[in-house]
């Protein structure tokens, strides 16, 4: 056989995979489009209501999977862990309590100790549930509802290893856990707060976290010159590029930059600084709330071409600076 022979026969081996996998996929969209969700309901229903914890359980394969599954809802506002069965079998039901759930995946339904582990939960008042290939398996009967992936085809040359199973079973766990956040009006804020690190957790920042503030916030008051607001930011450690002008009721009457700064000195050849910054200001700035995300601070000023905005509370009273400079340092 030669190189280029070798090479197209991984392609048709690979492809042909990918097309298994896949057709399970479909398989499984038109079984909960025919009549399948029943099963489904009621795991989302009892997720809902359940004021334990989401427990998934399973061996070999379909143990990785439950663990991933389980992985998902934890991140997305369902607490919830994995729980190897054998494990279980030797003390780790201890970790169970009544009022939990239990996922157990198998896609024959008679995995032993996955079998062995279920009517001991429900001795200790856990709900059991069941995704599996086999609803009239072991395991399915055991179950108070099941979600069924259905008979499916491995993409194995055997038909042996798992494979398209457990796709199915990783792609029905996402669904699972997508519908489950929604219903719970799960939002990116929320998402925040349990993704902290990271690329990712510097996106979901919110913007009282990265901005400047006490010590760091210029903040001038009006009728004051614009030399006024250079002594000002030049004395406000890190140098900001920009000075916030509040009125006498402590709300931002508008914002001066070190942009507003070169302008006028061209215009004017310095001879405005003793001038008052009302005069110069630019008012009605575009402004964030401390709650907003970081990344939506970046858009604004991307959006506006601007290099700061100032935060503002309920009253319109500035509690910070957002300048671009840091949210480039950030990564973001």
């Amino acid at each position: 056989m030669t190189e280029g022979d070798s090479s197209a026969s991984r392609l048709a081996q690979a492809l042909e995979v990918i097309r298994i996998e896949a057709t399970a996929l479909d398989l499984l969209s038109k079984r909960l489009r025919g009549g399948g969700m029943e099963g489904f309901d009621a795991v989302v229903d009892a997720a809902l209501a359940c004021t334990g914890q989401l427990v998934i359980t399973g061996m070999g394969k379909a143990g990785l999977v439950g663990s991933k599954i389980s992985a998902t809802l934890a991140s997305t506002g369902t607490p919830s862990f994995y729980l190897h069965p054998g494990e279980a079998l030797h003390g780790d039901l201890g970790r169970l309590r009544e009022g939990d759930l239990l996922l157990a995946l198998s896609n024959s339904g008679e995995t032993e100790e996955v079998n062995a582990a279920v009517p001991a939960a429900r001795r200790l008042g856990v709900q059991v549930f069941a995704m599996t290939g086999r609803p009239e398996s072991t395991l399915g009967r055991l179950a108070d509802a099941v979600l069924d992936i259905g008979r499916v085809e491995e993409a194995c040359p055997m038909r042996l290893a798992p494979t398209a199973s457990t796709t199915a079973m990783l792609v029905l766990g996402d669904a699972l856990a997508m519908v489950i956040l929604s219903e719970r009006g799960f939002e990116r804020s929320d998402y925040a707060r349990f993704h902290p690190a990271g690329a990712l957790g510097r996106r979901l920042m919110t913007v009282a976290e990265v901005m400047r503030k006490g010590d760091e916030l210029p903040v001038v008051a009006a009728g004051g010159s614009v030399l006024d607001v250079l002594r000002a930011t030049s004395e406000t450690p890190g140098r900001p590029g920009a000075a916030l002008v509040v009125g006498a009721d402590g709300r931002l009457q508008g914002i001066f930059t070190d942009g507003d700064l070169r302008r006028l000195i061209d215009q004017t050849g310095g001879a405005a600084l003793s001038e008052p910054v009302d005069q110069h200001m630019a008012r009605d700035p575009k402004a964030l709330q401390p709650g907003q995300l970081a990344e939506e601070a970046m858009r604004l000023l991307g959006e506006h071409r601007i290099d700061q905005a100032p935060v503002l509370d309920a009253d319109g009273r500035p509690v910070g600076l957002v300048d671009v400079q840091d949210l480039l340092d950030l990564g973001l």
